[in-house]
């Protein structure tokens, strides 16, 4: 493929609503054949997650903006080699994952600034990103600030091997076998930094439990 790829110019060629349920193995057998639509699908399918993803990470749109570009890209110059040792979803993260941590590498070698920046704008709704209901009152509303805050400043204090797998399992839906493919680490070792990423978020929320009970 050429080197003028873009996820703009890709998601251009978005013109087959029948392949939306085909699956991620499939539509890169087709895009292999010279199927340009199929790569359009695949990235409409995982552009959102794999944001989201690269932004908890590296903390900055624009970085997170450029994880998603070149992830994409580096798919496209690499399909031909793409194996079926595991789901495409996992390959895919992996790559996403080892740029977001040259990233950071690259960050903290120009500079010794703290990572933790303010948090961006984006418009994109996540896991932990809750709002209050329009006809909510305020104090309600209030609340549900407050538990977002708390919530985002939790994951960002989560070590960072707990942070991803969380990442990995809640927000991008990767089951455990392929979070365990992604960060190169057994599938029991994935399950044991979730269950203590879990008990961290629940430790940092647990003064909202009764707010929680209201609402049921």
């Amino acid at each position: 493929m050429g080197q003028d790829w873009s996820l703009r110019s890709a998601i251009a060629h978005d013109r087959s609503p029948g392949l939306r349920d085909a699956t991620d193995e499939a539509l890169v057998d087709q895009f292999r054949q010279g199927d340009r639509e199929a790569l359009s699908h695949l990235v409409r399918r995982h552009q959102k997650p794999l944001y989201n993803f690269a932004l908890r990470q590296v903390r900055n749109e624009s970085a997170a903006e450029d994880v998603v570009q070149e992830t994409f890209r580096r798919v496209v110059q690499s399909v031909d080699v793409f194996g079926r040792t595991g789901p495409f979803s996992a390959w895919m993260y992996k790559i996403a994952r080892n740029l977001c941590i040259d990233t950071l590498r690259l960050r903290a070698a120009k500079s010794h600034r703290s990572l933790d920046e303010p948090e961006p704008a984006s418009g994109e709704a996540t896991l932990l990103e809750r709002t209050a209901d329009p006809g909510a009152s305020v104090e309600r509303a209030v609340v549900s600030a407050e538990i977002r805050v708390r919530a985002l400043s939790a994951l960002d204090s989560l070590p960072e091997e707990q942070r991803e797998v969380f990442l990995l399992r809640e927000m991008c839906d990767l089951r455990f076998a392929e979070i365990a493919e992604v960060v190169s680490a057994s599938e029991n070792t994935v399950k044991s930094r979730m269950r203590y990423a879990l008990e961290r978020l629940q430790a940092a929320l647990c003064d909202y439990e009764e707010y929680a009970r209201e609402l049921r």
